[in-house]
């Protein structure tokens, strides 16, 4: 295989980072108009049709019953728990917010790799790591725990529920890196998201989503930010993570945990009127850090053993 041009590094590692950051964005306009379950799980379901016609294109469309069981499994814990609770969060909380929060992915992947002997307790320096990005949670939370609302939000109630999803997500990671999956990225990606798609739209129909869904009343800036999570958002930029893997350093590939958080707020700023408090200010500080350091610690600690790695964030 020949080794890719700058250019198309830089364009892809674009991508990761604008693409991936912007989601939170588009789910928060999304699910102005469309409840949040019905739109995760049919987001989802087609971008999983359209992954697997790729996969079927490069020749590798059978799966094992063994393999379909794993993506169900993984797509509950990633799909369903995973971006379904974040999508249900911005219902309470801004989209920027939302991300900050989900940035603390890795360091719940580092606390549960440990807890489950699945990797060697943290050095000192990925202890330090941990606290500061409990801290910043700590920061963004602290407020929050009156309840108060804003506008009919409860940033509490949308709190809770991403710090559940996240460890949701984290434990499907993990469970992930020890599973056995089909030899194609495409055709797993296909099978996770045909899944936790299906596991989601259930999930509506069972709380009621189907009922007060009235298609009549969906605004284009939702339809069309739908679309654009289905297309640019699960497809595209599920490809340029997959690329990179390929053809980077993985180190270079995670930093993608805490450039997304950042690209949020920015937009979240910029087309939502989101506040940017110094709050906020503070506790993206402290989680970013935090998460850079975990994540820079955890690469350099793979180079002399097997270690767990960071997972991608749930709003992917």
């Amino acid at each position: 295989m020949p080794a890719p041009t700058k250019i198309w590094i830089i364009v892809a590692f674009a991508a990761l980072y604008l693409i991936w950051g912007s989601t939170y964005l588009g789910i928060r306009f999304a699910i102005e108009t469309i409840p949040p379950f019905l739109m995760a799980g049919t987001r989802f379901l087609i971008a999983g049709v359209i992954m697997y016609a790729i996969a079927w294109s490069q020749g590798i469309g059978k799966s094992t019953w063994r393999n379909w069981r794993t993506s169900l499994i993984i797509g509950a814990c990633l799909l369903l728990g995973g971006n379904g609770g974040v999508t249900m969060s911005e219902k309470y909380i801004d989209s920027g917010l939302a991300a900050l929060i989900v940035a603390i992915v890795p360091i719940y992947i580092v606390v549960l790799g440990w807890a489950s002997g699945m990797a060697p307790r943290p050095i000192p320096i990925l202890w330090l790591g941990l606290v500061g990005g409990f801290i910043g949670v700590g920061v963004l939370l602290g407020p929050a725990l009156r309840f108060s609302s804003n506008e009919g939000r409860h940033p509490a109630i949308g709190m809770s529920i991403l710090l559940v999803s996240s460890f949701i997500w984290s434990a499907g990671s993990l469970y992930s890196r020890t599973a056995r999956h089909v030899a194609s990225p495409f055709l797993t990606a296909a099978q996770q998201m045909l899944c936790g798609g299906l596991l989601l739209l259930f999930a509506g129909v069972v709380t009621g989503e189907t009922r007060r869904f009235h298609p009549n009343s969906m605004s284009i800036l939702s339809v069309a930010s739908f679309v654009y999570l289905v297309i640019i958002g699960a497809v595209v930029g599920y490809t340029a993570y997959i690329w990179l893997l390929r053809h980077c350093d993985p180190a270079k590939v995670a930093t993608y945990a805490y450039v997304n958080p950042i690209v949020a707020v920015l937009l979240g700023t910029a087309f939502a009127g989101e506040t940017l408090t110094v709050r906020t200010l503070i506790a993206a500080a402290l989680i970013i850090g935090s998460v850079a350091l975990v994540i820079t610690a955890q690469q350099l600690r793979l180079r002399a053993e097997p270690q767990i790695s960071a997972a991608v964030t749930p709003a992917d």
